[in-house]
Protein backbone atom coordinates (compact mmCIF):
# COMPACT_ATOMS: atom_id res chain seq x y z
CA UNK A 1 0.00 0.00 0.00
CA UNK A 2 1.38 3.61 -1.05
CA UNK A 3 -0.19 5.34 2.06
CA UNK A 4 -1.59 4.75 5.47
CA UNK A 5 -3.16 6.78 7.02
CA UNK A 6 -5.11 5.96 10.70
CA UNK A 7 -7.95 7.77 11.71
CA UNK A 8 -10.13 7.17 15.28
CA UNK A 9 -13.62 7.89 14.66
CA UNK A 10 -15.14 10.34 17.17
CA UNK A 11 -18.57 11.48 18.38
CA UNK A 12 -18.41 14.60 15.63
CA UNK A 13 -17.76 12.32 12.91
CA UNK A 14 -21.18 10.90 14.00
CA UNK A 15 -24.41 11.04 12.46
CA UNK A 16 -27.78 11.34 14.30
CA UNK A 17 -27.76 7.56 14.08
CA UNK A 18 -24.43 7.21 16.03
CA UNK A 19 -22.53 6.45 12.25
CA UNK A 20 -20.23 8.35 10.31
CA UNK A 21 -21.80 10.67 8.08
CA UNK A 22 -20.83 10.16 4.60
CA UNK A 23 -19.15 13.73 4.52
CA UNK A 24 -17.06 12.47 6.69
CA UNK A 25 -15.63 9.74 4.56
CA UNK A 26 -14.65 12.33 2.25
CA UNK A 27 -12.67 14.13 4.48
CA UNK A 28 -11.19 11.19 5.24
CA UNK A 29 -10.18 10.31 2.20
CA UNK A 30 -8.84 13.75 1.50
CA UNK A 31 -6.38 13.58 4.93
CA UNK A 32 -4.72 10.37 2.74
CA UNK A 33 -4.65 12.29 -0.58
CA UNK A 34 -2.47 14.99 1.23
CA UNK A 35 -0.16 12.64 3.12
CA UNK A 36 0.80 11.01 -0.47
CA UNK A 37 1.07 14.19 -2.26
CA UNK A 38 3.24 15.75 0.98
CA UNK A 39 5.59 12.84 1.50
CA UNK A 40 6.42 12.29 -2.73
CA UNK A 41 5.74 15.92 -4.27
CA UNK A 42 6.90 19.56 -3.33
CA UNK A 43 3.74 20.98 -3.53
CA UNK A 44 5.41 24.72 -2.48
CA UNK A 45 7.34 24.58 -5.85
CA UNK A 46 3.82 23.59 -7.69
CA UNK A 47 2.76 26.30 -6.19
CA UNK A 48 5.30 28.44 -6.85
CA UNK A 49 5.40 27.41 -10.45
CA UNK A 50 1.76 28.09 -10.81
CA UNK A 51 1.00 24.27 -10.53
CA UNK A 52 -2.45 23.17 -8.26
CA UNK A 53 -3.56 19.59 -7.87
CA UNK A 54 -7.39 19.84 -8.32
CA UNK A 55 -9.74 17.05 -7.40
CA UNK A 56 -12.23 16.59 -10.72
CA UNK A 57 -14.48 13.37 -9.97
CA UNK A 58 -15.08 11.41 -6.96
CA UNK A 59 -17.11 8.10 -6.78
CA UNK A 60 -17.42 6.42 -3.23
CA UNK A 61 -18.56 3.11 -2.29
CA UNK A 62 -19.73 2.82 1.37
CA UNK A 63 -19.65 -0.66 2.38
CA UNK A 64 -20.41 -0.87 5.69
CA UNK A 65 -21.33 1.82 8.97
CA UNK A 66 -18.79 2.80 11.24
CA UNK A 67 -19.41 3.97 15.19
CA UNK A 68 -17.60 5.77 17.29
CA UNK A 69 -14.50 4.49 18.50
CA UNK A 70 -13.36 2.54 15.83
CA UNK A 71 -10.21 2.89 14.32
CA UNK A 72 -9.86 3.28 10.43
CA UNK A 73 -6.95 2.64 8.32
CA UNK A 74 -7.23 4.49 4.63
CA UNK A 75 -5.16 4.09 1.48
CA UNK A 76 -3.97 5.58 -1.67
CA UNK A 77 -2.35 4.16 -5.09
CA UNK A 78 -2.42 5.27 -8.05
CA UNK A 79 -5.07 3.56 -10.19
CA UNK A 80 -4.52 4.60 -13.94
CA UNK A 81 -2.59 7.58 -15.77
CA UNK A 82 -4.51 9.33 -18.47
CA UNK A 83 -3.53 11.94 -21.01
CA UNK A 84 -4.65 15.09 -18.34
CA UNK A 85 -5.66 13.48 -15.57
CA UNK A 86 -4.59 10.76 -12.72
CA UNK A 87 -7.04 8.49 -10.87
CA UNK A 88 -6.65 7.25 -7.54
CA UNK A 89 -8.03 4.13 -6.05
CA UNK A 90 -8.54 4.62 -2.07
CA UNK A 91 -9.65 2.38 0.42
CA UNK A 92 -11.18 2.73 3.98
CA UNK A 93 -10.59 -0.62 6.45
CA UNK A 94 -11.30 -1.18 9.72
CA UNK A 95 -8.31 -1.22 11.66
CA UNK A 96 -7.41 -5.02 12.78
CA UNK A 97 -10.00 -6.92 11.03
CA UNK A 98 -9.39 -5.45 7.59
CA UNK A 99 -12.82 -5.23 6.84
CA UNK A 100 -13.52 -2.99 3.68
CA UNK A 101 -15.87 -0.25 4.79
CA UNK A 102 -15.74 2.34 1.70
CA UNK A 103 -13.49 2.78 -1.27
CA UNK A 104 -13.28 5.29 -4.17
CA UNK A 105 -11.67 6.29 -7.39
CA UNK A 106 -10.32 10.10 -7.34
CA UNK A 107 -10.01 11.43 -10.54
CA UNK A 108 -7.50 14.32 -10.30
CA UNK A 109 -5.86 17.15 -12.96
CA UNK A 110 -2.62 19.66 -12.66
CA UNK A 111 -3.84 22.82 -13.58
CA UNK A 112 -1.44 25.80 -14.46
CA UNK A 113 -3.11 28.84 -15.54
CA UNK A 114 -4.67 28.04 -18.86
CA UNK A 115 -6.12 24.64 -17.17
CA UNK A 116 -5.09 20.94 -17.07
CA UNK A 117 -1.60 20.03 -18.62
CA UNK A 118 -0.67 16.78 -20.38
CA UNK A 119 0.77 14.47 -17.99
CA UNK A 120 3.73 14.31 -19.79
CA UNK A 121 7.18 15.22 -19.00
CA UNK A 122 8.56 16.61 -16.01
CA UNK A 123 4.37 16.32 -14.53
CA UNK A 124 4.51 12.93 -15.17
CA UNK A 125 7.52 12.37 -13.98
CA UNK A 126 6.25 14.19 -10.38
CA UNK A 127 3.22 11.81 -10.66
CA UNK A 128 5.22 8.72 -10.90
CA UNK A 129 6.39 9.38 -7.46
CA UNK A 130 3.51 8.35 -6.34
CA UNK A 131 3.87 4.81 -7.46
CA UNK A 132 7.08 4.46 -5.57
CA UNK A 133 6.62 2.44 -2.45
CA UNK A 134 8.74 4.35 0.15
Amino acid sequence: MDCLTEIKIRGYHADFYGHVNNARYLEFLEEDRWALLESRIDLQKWAEEGLVFLVVNINVNYRQPVSVGEILMVTTRVERIGNKSTVLKQDIFLKRTETLVADALVTFVIAGKDGAVPMEGKILAEINKLRKIV
